[in-house]
């Protein structure tokens, strides 16, 4: 059984409310906005090195035309408005807003700066939002020069070339977006309201919170986080959190090879009151403070080997002075080599400690690992990176987690294929190394709409030889009966992302992310970085008709149906689709075993289209019996499929109900079936026989234009819209 965590840093604003998530990506528009975003994707965009344009706004061209128009920016997509503060605390009509005004620096001071030498923690100083945990994250920001530079792009000032509009870089989702801003603030009393520098006149935090809030739609929204969203969103990276009361028994060795891959690493000590906030205790170290960890290292002291971390106060002094310190005696009893190499007596801000002592001091570690891309050079070895994006539909993909063996194996599947183990493995340890992160796509955004983060995570099973290098296989529900997860999440939590390390021996294995329940609508990115490079894809049904083709001639017709045809087809001796709408409905109304209200002239005229082989708009005898067969057979395959005899379909049976009629289909299609046939999530007897109909009746369309037998077929723009309609 799994059991939930929730998390007191995501603040709870959660109505239950209708959504129109789950028909966003079912519309043409939406089709259509998919496959240009995997072309830009092709083409580079949203590389670290070509960043896509926010909103479609360009920083260059729009500073160039309020240079050339002598206008400071106005930013009509995050105006200065009560709507871009909040909604709920924040919102317009809150007495926390009342007061505020919107000034640009120059009228705050007499020569504000963009950034004064370099940026420093100390220009990050929390204002009146609950967002410490990004402040945090750019706190780390100031640690490393070559990820601030990309973030924090350096070619802006107020003096050159100002004209009131700012960019930044933040990475969203697998892609890197340029955003920009104006330069008004939000003040109450001629002071900033939210973050601002220490000294006052240092401005790139601020608009720096400014450009974070847009994008995820308002102030309000950054309120409560984890530090490893900031740091994910600033590096491109995939980040861990390590509990250094419970820690990793591996965990040195985990840090050592972080270090050599160029990850960030920060550490820090849990405050237990707000008194306790950069308290510095007698040991000379900082509560609540955000340290880096730069170095991992081991000596032999008087015969026992030591392990030793190195940790950097970022304020420059205040530093440990217990073992290991720069004027420890422990140093007396290395060798010379060792001390040379290691030793820095200075009060710079670095030392080294025991790393016994390090999980002793500390409460937590975060590690940031880095992509490929972001790293230069050829000292640092890098991840092997794969990435995917996918949704999770009601009725369809969200399945729940394992605690709904009903519908669990709905949601979508990825396989990961480890052949290669790590190179210097840890002790008892030998395997493949990999990452898994499992990230909720723009959860911040709809809490405006009154939503939230779900609460997520994922299971990992070995897969089977028999499906061994079956790429085309979604796994049914008798699967993960009967199968126990090798490794999973280490929780299902309400987190933007849940991320864990494993290391399995070489092998087949799916990964199953889901949100805790079922029927959640949401959109994620799942990623894998492993040690050595693997092959990761997602898994699902390819898409194929195979249904039997009912061969019947006259001969083969009974006299009872024959006469009986003869009286429902009247004069003309042909059924149109009106008559059939009659009698259909007068048949299945007398049933007690289905619920449906009668078949709609919709469903019957597509049941004539699929039959009607004279292109007469009826259906003689012939075509008539054949489609009587049909419909006993999808009788049959609703009561079957029907497990809880309700009379009506759940979407569950209904996937499983359309592989019975003789369809495969892939997860799209699924959810687009569910969305235009269902209502609540059942089907009914005449929306479900107009499926199957319309279903054969693509197939068979596309069949028909397919006339090289590769696949693929060229439509013009009436017969696109004719197939369109099929579905």
């Amino acid at each position: 059984q799994e059991t939930p965590t929730s998390t007191t840093q995501e603040s709870s604003h959660r109505q239950q409310r209708p959504t129109l998530c789950s028909l966003q990506h079912l519309n043409m528009s939406g089709i259509a906005a998919k496959l240009q975003h995997h072309r830009d994707r092709a083409q580079g965009f949203g590389t670290a090195s070509q960043a896509q344009k926010y909103l479609n706004q360009d920083f260059e061209s729009l500073r160039e035309s309020c240079l050339e128009r002598g206008e400071l920016f106005q930013d009509e997509y995050f105006e200065a408005l009560p709507s871009s503060l909040g909604y709920n605390e924040l919102g317009p009509g809150s007495y926390k807003v009342r007061g505020i005004t919107w000034r640009r620096p120059t009228e705050l001071c007499s020569k504000p700066q963009f950034i004064v030498e370099n940026a420093s923690r100390t220009d990050i100083c929390q204002g009146a939002l609950g967002d410490c945990w990004l402040l945090a994250a750019i706190a780390s920001l100031t640690l490393n020069k070559q990820v601030l530079s990309r973030v924090v792009p350096h070619d802006q000032s107020f003096e050159e070339n100002y004209a009131g509009i700012f960019h930044f870089q933040f990475w969203q989702f697998g892609e890197w977006v340029d955003v920009v801003v104006d330069d008004r603030l939000p003040t109450r009393d001629g002071e900033l309201l939210f973050v601002h520098s220490a000294e006052g006149s240092e401005f790139w935090s601020a608009l720096l919170e400014k450009a974070y809030a847009k994008v995820n739609g308002c102030y309000e929204a950054l309120s409560g986080g984890s530090t490893t969203e900031g740091f994910e969103d600033f590096t491109g990276g995939i980040a861990e959190r390590h509990d250094l009361s419970s820690a990793d028994p591996h965990l040195f060795h985990i840090i050592k090879k972080a270090l050599e891959r160029g990850s960030l690493l920060g550490c820090s000590i849990d405050i237990t009151s707000a008194s306790d906030s950069e308290a510095i205790t007698y040991r000379k170290l900082v509560k609540g403070h955000a340290y880096s960890v730069t170095g991992a290292d081991q000596v032999e002291y008087r015969g026992e080997a030591v392990q030793l971390v190195r940790i950097r106060n970022p304020w420059g002094q205040v530093e440990w002075n217990g073992a290991w310190s720069d004027d420890s005696s422990e140093w007396r009893y290395v060798s010379s080599d060792d001390r040379e190499r290691l030793t820095n007596r200075s009060e710079d801000g670095e030392f080294w400690m025991s790393f016994s002592d390090f999980l002793r001091q500390y409460s937590r570690l975060e590690i940031c690992n880095l992509t490929p891309d972001a790293l230069t050079g050829d000292e640092y070895k890098k991840w092997a990176e794969t990435e995917f994006e996918d949704t999770w539909r009601r009725g369809s993909t969200a399945g729940g987690c394992r605690n709904y063996p009903n519908s669990f194996w709905l949601n979508p599947q990825f396989v990961i294929k480890l052949e290669e183990v790590d190179d210097d493995p840890g002790e008892d340890q030998e395997g493949c190394t990999f990452i898994v992160g499992l990230m909720q796509k723009n959860r911040r955004r709809l809490r405006k709409m009154g939503e939230d983060m779900e609460t997520i995570g994922f299971a990992i099973y070995e897969l089977p030889e028999e499906y061994s290098g079956l790429k085309n296989v979604h796994l049914k529900k008798n699967f993960f009966l009967s199968s126990y997860a090798t490794a999973r999440s280490e929780t299902f939590i309400n987190l933007r992302e849940v991320c864990s390390r494993f290391c399995l021996p070489p092998g087949e294995y799916l990964i199953v992310p889901s949100t805790f329940e079922p029927n959640k609508n949401a959109d994620f990115y799942l990623r894998v970085f492993s040690e050595k490079n693997a092959d990761f894809q997602e898994i699902d049904d390819s898409v194929k008709c195979h249904v039997e083709q009912i061969d019947i001639d006259e001969d083969d017709i009974s006299n009872h149906f024959k006469s009986l045809f003869g009286k429902l087809a009247g004069q003309d001796v042909e059924i149109s689709a009106f008559e059939l709408q009659r009698i259909l409905s007068r048949v299945v109304m007398k049933r007690s075993d289905i619920k449906s209200d009668g078949f709609t002239l919709s469903t019957c005229r597509t049941m004539v289209n699929l039959l009607d082989k004279d292109g007469s708009g009826k259906l003689g005898l012939v075509e008539f019996r054949i489609l009587w067969a049909k419909i006993d057979k999808f009788l049959n395959i609703y009561k079957e499929r029907d497990t809880d005899q309700s009379g009506c379909m759940s979407a569950p049976e209904m996937r499983m109900a359309v592989e019975a009629a003789g369809f495969s289909l892939n997860n799209p299609l699924h959810q687009l079936i569910v969305a235009r046939y269902s209502q609540d999530l059942h089907i009914d007897f005449d929306n479900f026989v107009c499926c199957l109909i319309r279903l054969e009746l693509l197939f068979n369309t596309f069949k028909a234009l397919d006339v090289d037998g590769d696949g693929v077929i060229s439509l013009g723009f009436y017969q696109a819209t004719l197939c369109a309609d099929y579905l």
